[in-house]
């Protein structure tokens, strides 16, 4: 008997667990219903219009880029949900603009870009057909509870029962037993809500990620970003043996340089003036322990010692430990680990953006969640700052987004005025 009570309880708990799956999934494609057709239609008109000004008097170069960055963040948007809710990864393939460019030049560069014009074409087609898949999970959900309605009366609303005032389904409703039939209708329904609702949210993004994902035609696009990010990574490798080369030179090395010295001419007065020895042993002392903090600094700026000893989580908490705002460390990785190369990438990452969120952001609260998911290590950090944050020419997050490039990562970020922002980061990995 206890078997067979435990047994109900644990089906019990399915079932009210997917029932949450399932109303949560309903709420969400509603949301994405109504964002789909207002959102991608609103920046359509926007582009049109921005890139109908071009010719007049040149003023569209100066709104196009402003409309592309709209247009870009919410994609990016569109992207997030569908990593988060669908679990349905669609990698963004931005070129950044050169450093260097002007308005004018930054203007041509986006107009060039293979990304600007698929993210167009994608608007008028998420309008659309974004909106009925959407549309269809919530309307799934939904649509029952007015059969029900109509079986308890709500059919004298639109009939005294001599005549059809509803259709409910192909139910026409026309008295309290077609209202009833109604009510049944709208129970099968619900039961198909049960099992098609997350499906059909799923197809929702998989739709998404191939309107807006990349096809064959920009294979030589995508050869063209690898070979940039493989030439950032040898840039960025070289100018990093530059600095802890020139780091050795100026600092432990002439400390130690300065050690040998003292050490020899306190060996030459050991016996003629012994105080003097004393006052060069003690500088050689404190030197050496200036080189030794130097070389400690030196080694945790290539590899901390903690990330490679205790992995990505604990010395994502022992950066956490060291701000100066309240921050939250959450780690779901059953206790692997990536490549060394890659959680390298991936802590430096955490924290150049965990630095750009004391620096800039204004933030009290911080919240770090790295978890290990479909082949991906992603991580998402969240703070309650002033918001505004972009990935763009001279921003700490371009070089974030250049450091993940390398190991074929993207990056999201949600940063509306006013806050909160989120970075998420995904890294195609494999944890052993």
């Amino acid at each position: 008997m206890d078997d067979v009570g435990n047994a109900q309880n644990r089906d019990g708990v399915r079932v009210r667990e997917r029932g949450r799956t399932v109303v949560l999934a309903g709420a969400r494609a509603l949301l994405l219903a109504v964002a789909s057709l207002a959102g991608s239609t609103l920046l359509l008109v926007l582009f049109l219009v921005s890139l109908a000004l071009v010719p007049a008097l040149g003023l569209g170069l100066l709104t196009t880029p402003r409309v592309v960055a709209w247009v870009r963040a919410w994609a990016n948007w569109r992207r997030l949900v569908a990593v988060r809710w669908g679990g349905v990864r669609i990698p963004p393939r931005y070129r950044a603009a050169p450093a260097d460019a002007g308005r004018w030049a930054r203007a041509l560069w986006v107009l060039r870009d293979p990304a600007t014009w698929r993210e167009l074409g994608w608007l008028p087609l998420d309008a659309v057909l974004g909106f009925l898949t959407a549309l269809v999970p919530a309307a799934l959900l939904l649509y029952p509870f007015e059969g029900f309605a109509l079986a308890l009366g709500l059919w004298r609303v639109f009939t005294d029962g001599t005549y059809v005032g509803w259709w409910y389904g192909f139910v026409p409703i026309a008295g309290p037993g077609s209202a009833l039939a109604a009510g049944a209708l709208g129970a099968v329904f619900l039961v198909a809500s049960y099992w098609l609702t997350p499906p059909i949210l799923r197809l929702h993004f998989l739709c998404t990620r191939t309107l807006l994902g990349t096809d064959r035609r920009e294979l030589a696009e995508r050869v063209r970003v690898l070979t940039e990010t493989r030439r950032d990574a040898v840039d960025t490798s070289a100018a990093e043996l530059r600095r802890i080369e020139r780091d050795l030179h100026d600092g432990a090395q002439a400390r130690l340089v300065s050690v040998g010295m003292d050490l020899g001419t306190a060996e030459a007065l050991i016996e003629k003036n012994p105080q003097k020895a004393r006052e060069l042993l003690a500088r050689a002392r404190q030197s050496s322990a200036d080189a030794l903090a130097e070389l400690r600094d030196l080694v945790h700026g290539i590899h901390p010692p903690v990330l490679a000893e205790r992995g990505l989580g604990d010395a994502v908490r022992a950066l956490a430990l060291r701000l100066p705002i309240g921050t939250e460390v959450t780690v779901d990785v059953d206790g692997e680990r990536a490549d060394a190369p890659v959680e390298s990438a991936a802590y430096f990452a955490v924290s150049e953006v965990l630095t750009n969120a004391v620096k800039h952001s204004g933030a009290e609260r911080v919240s770090v969640e790295l978890r290990y998911a479909d082949g991906s290590l992603r991580i998402a950090v969240t703070d309650d700052g002033r918001g505004g944050a972009r990935v763009g020419a001279g921003s700490g997050l371009a070089g974030v987004e250049r450091r993940l490039g390398t190991f074929d990562g993207v990056l999201a970020v949600s940063s509306p005025v006013g806050g909160p922002t989120t970075v998420t980061m995904e890294i195609p990995c494999e944890l052993s």
